[in-house]
């Protein structure tokens, strides 16, 4: 073989050992004790040494019907959120020896081009949001070991489902702004056909519901700001008692709502008091600082990826959802005068 004209292979190896390539797998893959001797297995090691090879693992992978890569479907990259869970899930992967390839569906929802010939032909595993769930099946990786965040736990299309305690979040704004002395609400919703959106919905009416004299209206946006800004402007314009408090899905719904309140002619928190749900860097850079939910992204990631280690290998996943927080800033006060 003529040195740097080509990658030196496995048959290279064993020809300047003078052994079999069988043998030089035994001895590259440590699994050569009590099959080739000692003398031997140095020899191989000696001359992979100086031939400068190493093994193909892409090709060894194939073999076995392992990539050791991952897909992570997320909905388009429009905020850190998303950034913070592929951080999390790589970390994970990255300690295992496995990849993780991040795929945004576009507009976030809806059937989305397929990346690959087939997914099952390049993966060994998916971890997909509820929100890109329709993705699934344009690449066909609801047939692999699938792992699904943010999902309904009831119907699940995953072998297992990791979730944040959304409920739990929604319940602690709704108290926050109860214990304020709020009553009239408006719940500035994610135009999104998703079983997080819809959970958050059924719980703050669920809670609101369980306090004598209070009111909830419900208007929809698409997640940004203008449209946030057109919602709650037509929303906060109709005729009869203003709301107090306006409830939002996520924080740049919140932006976009301070955005609308602010050419009304209001204030926030003197007029209306805001929340949020995300606790993203958008949040302090608002002014006044928004009140909102702190979601731990990087955990997510983590916790979804050791979920699908866990059904790869036949083990059960750990349960239980993970904690959210209120973290309480400037956009909420006491309702004033009518």
């Amino acid at each position: 073989m003529a040195r740097g004209s080509t990658r030196p292979t496995s048959r290279d190896v064993a020809q300047a050992a003078g052994v079999s390539q069988a043998a030089v797998s035994l001895v590259l893959g440590d699994k050569w004790r009590g099959r080739v001797s000692e003398a031997t297995a140095e020899r191989v090691r000696e001359a992979a040494r100086d031939l400068g090879y190493r093994p193909n693992l892409a090709a060894r992978n194939l073999r076995l019907g392992r990539t050791r890569t991952v897909l992570l479907v997320v909905p388009a990259l429009t905020t850190e959120f998303f950034a913070g869970v592929y951080t999390g899930a790589a970390r994970v992967a990255a300690e295992h020896g496995f990849g993780v390839v991040l795929y945004p569906s576009p507009e976030g929802v809806g059937p989305a081009r397929d990346p690959f010939a087939s997914a099952q032909a390049a993966l060994d595993g998916v971890i997909a949001s509820s929100m890109a769930a329709d993705a699934l099946t344009a690449i066909r990786g609801d047939q692999l070991p699938l792992v699904m965040l943010d999902s309904d736990p009831e119907g699940s299309l995953g072998a297992a489902t990791v979730n944040l305690d959304i409920a739990d979040g929604v319940r602690q704004v709704a108290e926050h702004l109860l214990s304020l002395g709020h009553r009239r609400f408006l719940h500035l919703a994610a135009d999104v056909p998703s079983w997080t959106f819809e959970a958050r919905a059924r719980e703050l009416a669920s809670r609101l519901s369980d306090v004598p004299g209070t009111s909830v209206r419900t208007t929809r946006a698409p997640i940004s700001i203008e449209g946030a800004v057109t919602a709650t402007e037509a929303a906060l314009s109709l005729r009869g008692p203003r709301p107090t408090a306006l409830v939002c899905d996520d924080d740049k719904l919140a932006a976009g709502a301070y955005k609308a309140i602010r050419r009304l002619g209001l204030r926030v928190p003197d007029d209306v008091s805001v929340t949020g749900l995300d606790d993203l860097a958008l949040a302090t850079a608002i002014d006044p600082e928004l009140t909102t939910v702190r979601l731990d992204a990087e955990l997510f990631g983590e916790r979804g990826m050791r979920a699908l280690l866990a059904v790869m290998e036949g083990r059960a996943p750990e349960g239980g959802d993970i904690p959210v927080q209120l973290v309480i800033r400037g956009s909420t006060a006491p309702p004033g005068p009518p």
